[in-house]
């Protein structure tokens, strides 16, 4: 009798004991599950780009969502550390592939970062704890070469140049980007973001937030007679366009709201397509500036402190703290000379004269 009870015994405990790991296994089963379907590529784009939200890189957030964009959704619903070189680097490629090199080059770069972040969440207390439950221990990003990216030489002629200028309008967009171009070629992206309180009557502040800053770099443009008198209007414009009880609005608010990143572009596009000839972009812009600039006498120093760009360096971070107001101040005025000569048809001359001082007003 006592064998037959210790036999029953026995028998129920190790059906209790496989009914237990059964559903252990179910439940971690299930873990697993939501696992796979909440830490998926998708879920590790979006947690980088509120990342740099958080860091107040708001513009590197849409652009990096729009890039995201080109990665093929059954890529992005899997889980981000099972994704392997070949399937990034196969999205990667489609989008060279389609002629966007530009577009695949930013992507990667992306991809990357978002990748490294999840890669180092646990040991980096600067990166959030969302990352850790990607669960990423190697980054398979880091093997895709960069592809080559032809680089833009495309500039406007004199004439193509008072062509555009003749073809700006009074609307908004056209003057965000107669402003753009008589402050020097900022990026437009930048000068959208101004408001009133960013204008003391001589001087625009921007905020450069390009490249690997935690935090965005003030960028002051002291703006000549034509540039100073097109803001003065823009502020007397915004607060006339205000909602009531906003403190400090847009210099390009639009019924309501501010004028978006890409609808200037496509307004140059547009320019472009009318002026007929070579189609052009912002950036040309941009490039034809500098181009002048350099023909004008004006140094790759001033230029580089006037359009923002090759800032980053540790000597620009640590040591050189000299403003270059008056050397920018004296370029921009330079500058709307040359402008002058181009919208009247003249040829113009080819050097400026810049003295040197070491005022840092």
């Amino acid at each position: 009798m006592k064998d037959i009870r210790g036999h029953l015994d026995a028998e129920r405990t190790a059906r209790e004991a496989t009914r237990r790991a059964e559903e252990a296994g179910r439940i971690e089963a299930e873990r697993r599950a939501k696992e796979r379907e909440q830490f998926t590529l998708g879920a590790l784009c979006a947690a980088y780009c509120t990342m740099l939200e958080s860091r107040g890189k708001a513009a590197s957030a849409k652009h990096a969502r729009s890039m995201f964009k080109h990665v093929p959704e059954d890529i992005a619903g899997l889980p981000a550390n099972e994704i392997n070189t070949r399937q990034l680097g196969g999205a990667i490629r489609a989008v060279h592939e389609a002629g966007k090199e530009r577009a695949a080059g930013i992507l990667r770069s992306y991809l990357r970062a978002a990748y490294a972040s999840a890669v180092t969440a646990e040991t980096d207390p600067s990166i959030p704890s969302a990352f850790i439950g990607f669960n990423v221990e190697s980054n398979p990003v880091a093997d895709i070469k960069a592809g080559k990216v032809r680089a833009g030489d495309r500039t406007l002629s004199r004439e193509e140049l008072r062509a555009y200028m003749e073809h700006l309008g009074d609307g908004i967009i056209d003057q965000a980007l107669r402003l753009a171009l008589l402050a020097g070629g900022q990026r437009l992206s930048q000068v959208l973001r101004a408001r009133v309180s960013d204008w003391d009557g001589s001087t625009l502040r921007l905020w450069d937030s390009k490249g690997r800053r935690s935090e965005p770099r003030e960028h002051l443009i002291p703006l000549a007679g034509h540039g100073a008198e097109r803001v003065d209007l823009l502020v007397a414009r915004a607060w006339e366009k205000a909602e009531e009880g906003d403190p400090n609005p847009s210099l390009f608010i639009s019924r309501g709201a501010r004028v978006t990143d890409s609808t200037p572009g496509k307004r140059v596009a547009e320019i472009a397509k009318a002026m007929g000839g070579e189609p052009f972009d912002a950036r040309d812009i941009r490039r034809t500036v500098e181009t002048l600039l350099a023909r004008m006498g004006i140094s790759r120093d001033v230029r580089a402190q006037l359009l923002s760009h090759g800032l980053s360096g540790v000597q620009v971070q640590h040591y050189d703290r000299h403003g270059y107001m008056g050397e920018k101040a004296r370029a921009l005025e330079a500058w709307e000379r040359e402008l002058g000569t181009i919208q009247a048809g003249e040829t113009g001359s080819n050097v400026v004269r810049m003295r040197r001082t070491n005022d840092n007003a």
